[in-house]
């Protein structure tokens, strides 16, 4: 079993709020890790049950009248019990009445942002993040804000990283054996995604057009989003597209990256960009092999890009710190591909390589960045596939991919 770095976070919550959330995709690793901190005397009820949701949706207040403390998983199938859970928390207020779990965004609710605002600490648990899987823990955010470049340990390169982002970090995917299986695993998940927690959560119209969406934004991960060339190939238009993304984002597989913004830069492209979270998902969707990708290294690019963002967003999962992500570019195509933002404004940026060679230009959108934060900007990173770390001039540097995790 792996270790959840967001363990200590889940635990600290249930000792001084009274409702705590930990949400994520399918299959993520919650229920386990909701296990791993239950106490013996917090029960365990899941609304997969069809008699228990059943109980749960007919009549929540009876559901919960003898539950003093409880574990609640797949909550997001009887988004109506919120205000039940309000209403027993506000009778009885003690922390840690409850631990629910849910494969949704359910905050986008209004019965449930209304019902437990100032209850509730939201945690988010996303796949595997390699530092789990190597059982080390990162130090990566906290170097790069302090202006430090980060350690690399030992390094991953060439055909051993590329396996590895394809590998993914569903802790089930990674029990399969060998590319086609793994990849066999993605896309049943993707269907049972779409068959089950897409009818919870979204009234979708289309729905047997959703496996096709995801496949088309699988093709325009890492772009810039044009929800009307998008949807076009679906005969969707830009709002309907635009939604379904919003289903997807809602459900832990995709993220859009807003843009940067700053008052002392007026031609800045404004368009957000696409990233799924998991690059293993990403990977079986286009059909990526790892013979393909060495014979077409553009391809990986992408993936790899989409890789980098999760790693960070794992990381800042169990941070101490708040982060904002977004994305830089101008109109003049100056680009950065990640714009890390703390509690203070303090901005790191983050430009990704697939290649093994950081020349002077790959720094260009993060000269613009810097310039445009000025004093706020702590240094800009390149990512790329090596084993060294290159300095490149005041605050910028080539930095091996594998410090993420070392």
């Amino acid at each position: 079993m792996y270790p959840r770095f967001i363990e200590k976070q889940v635990r600290n919550a249930l000792d001084d709020t009274r409702v705590v959330m930990l949400c994520g995709p399918r299959q993520a690793g919650k229920t386990t890790l909701a296990r791993q901190v239950a106490d013996d005397d917090r029960p365990f009820v899941t609304l997969d049950d069809p008699t228990v949701l059943s109980a749960a949706s007919s009549d929540p207040v009876g559901f919960l009248r003898d539950l003093d403390r409880a574990v609640i998983d797949e909550v997001q199938r009887a988004p109506n019990l919120m205000l039940a859970i309000k209403l027993a928390v506000d009778t009885r207020p003690f922390p840690g009445r409850f631990l629910l779990i849910g494969s949704a965004n359910l905050m986008v609710l209004p019965q449930v942002s209304d019902s437990l605002a100032g209850r509730m600490a939201i945690l988010r648990l996303l796949p595997l993040a390699q530092a789990e899987i190597r059982r080390r823990g990162p130090t990566f955010l906290d170097s790069v804000f302090a202006g430090e470049l980060p350690e690399v340990g030992t390094p991953v390169v060439g055909d051993q990283l590329l396996e590895l982002v394809l590998a993914g970090g569903y802790p089930e995917a990674l029990t399969r054996t060998g590319r086609r299986r793994r990849r066999e695993w993605h896309l049943d998940y993707v269907e049972a995604i779409v068959q089950r927690d897409v009818r919870d959560i979204a009234h979708v119209g289309q729905l047997n057009e959703m496996p096709r969406l995801l496949r088309v934004l699988a093709e325009h991960a890492g772009q810039l989003v044009n929800y009307s060339r998008i949807g076009s190939s679906l005969n969707m238009n830009h709002v309907t597209t635009q939604k379904y993304v919003g289903v997807f984002e809602n459900l832990y597989l995709v993220q859009t990256l807003r843009p940067w913004y700053s008052n002392t830069l007026k031609r800045l492209v404004k368009s957000p960009k696409l990233h799924f979270l998991d690059a293993g998902l990403l990977a079986a969707l286009r059909n990526l092999s790892p013979d393909h990708l060495r014979r077409n290294r553009v391809s990986f690019g992408p993936v790899l890009e989409c890789f980098v963002f999760g790693e960070i967003l794992k990381l800042t999962s169990w941070a101490s710190d708040r982060y904002a992500f977004s994305h830089f570019r101008d109109k003049e195509r100056n680009e950065v591909d990640i714009v890390i933002e703390d509690g203070a404004g303090r901005v790191v940026g983050i430009e990704v390589k697939a290649s093994a060679t950081a020349v002077s230009r790959d720094f260009s959108g993060l000269r613009h960045l810097a310039d445009a934060c000025g004093e706020q900007f702590v240094q800009g990173l390149v990512l790329y596939d090596h084993d060294v770390t290159v300095p490149f001039g005041d605050r910028m540097a080539a930095v091996p991919i594998s410090a993420l995790w070392n």
